[in-house]
C-alpha cells in the first residue's frame, strides 16, 4: 500500500473514511477549504507579515483560517529537527501532512515556510487535491533582507555564527511558475489586495 505522497506505509495501516466528509465542513464554514497561500522566499522577504496580514482580513469576514508559521512548528511539533537538508525536507514534509489535515477539515490554511527546495514544495502540491495548493513567492532581494534582518539571524551567519542560512551558504531554489508572483518590497496593504484577488478568481472566497 502506497501513501497519497509516494512514501510507503505498513499494509495494515489503512485510511479510515469518515461520515462527515470535507465537503460537508466546507459547507459550514461556507467556503472552499484550501493550502490557500504557501509562503515561501528568504527569511526577511516579509512571508510571515504578510501571511499574518491576509489572515487578519479573512477572519474579519469570518472566513475560518489557520496560520502554520515555520519558527512557531519549530517549537513543538519540529522541535526535533535542525536545519540541514534532510531536516529541511521533513520539516516541510510535516507540515504538509499538518496542512492536509486542515484542509480536510474545511479551513483555508495559510504557511509561512522558507521551504528552499523546489521538490519539497512540490511534494505538498503532490499531497493535495488538484487547485487546493497555491504557492506564492515573496521575492526580496537578499540585500533587503539583510537590511531588514529582523531576527539578527543573517548577522550571525555572515559571522559564521549561524550554518546552513538559506541565502548565505544554503541554497534557496526559487520557484519557477508559482501561482503568484509578489514583489516582497511592495506595501503590505497592495500585497494582500492582490492576494484577496487571486482568492476571489480561484472562487475560494467570495469578495
Amino acid at each position: 500500500m502506497t501513501a497519497d505522497a509516494g512514501r510507503p506505509v505498513d499494509d495494515n495501516v489503512v485510511w479510515h473514511s469518515h461520515p462527515v466528509t470535507r465537503q460537508d465542513r466546507e459547507a459550514l464554514h461556507k467556503h472552499q477549504g484550501a493550502v490557500v497561500l504557501w509562503f515561501t522566499g528568504l527569511s526577511g522577504s516579509g512571508k510571515s507579515t504578510l501571511a499574518g496580514a491576509l489572515e487578519q482580513v479573512l477572519h474579519q469576514r469570518g472566513i475560518s483560517t489557520y496560520l502554520l508559521d515555520g519558527d512557531n512548528v519549530r517549537n513543538g511539533l519540529y522541535r526535533d529537527l535542525g536545519f540541514s537538508d534532510d531536516d529541511r525536507r521533513e520539516n516541510i514534509r510535516r507540515v504538509g501532512e499538518v496542512a492536509r489535515l486542515m484542509v480536510d477539515a474545511g479551513l483555508i490554511v495559510l504557511t509561512a515556510f522558507i521551504s528552499p527546495h523546489r521538490a519539497e514544495r512540490q511534494l505538498v502540491r503532490d499531497m493535495l487535491p488538484a487547485g487546493r495548493f497555491i504557492e506564492v513567492f515573496v521575492d526580496t532581494p537578499l540585500a533587503v533582507c539583510e537590511a531588514r534582518d529582523p531576527k539578527g539571524l543573517y548577522q550571525k551567519a555572515r559571522a559564521g555564527e549561524l550554518r546552513n542560512f538559506t541565502g548565505i551558504d544554503a541554497v534557496y531554489e526559487a520557484p519557477q511558475r508559482p501561482d503568484l508572483h509578489l514583489d516582497g518590497e511592495q506595501l503590505v496593504t497592495n500585497l494582500t489586495g492582490r492576494l484577496l484577488d487571486l482568492l476571489d478568481e480561484r472562487v475560494i472566497i467570495n469578495i
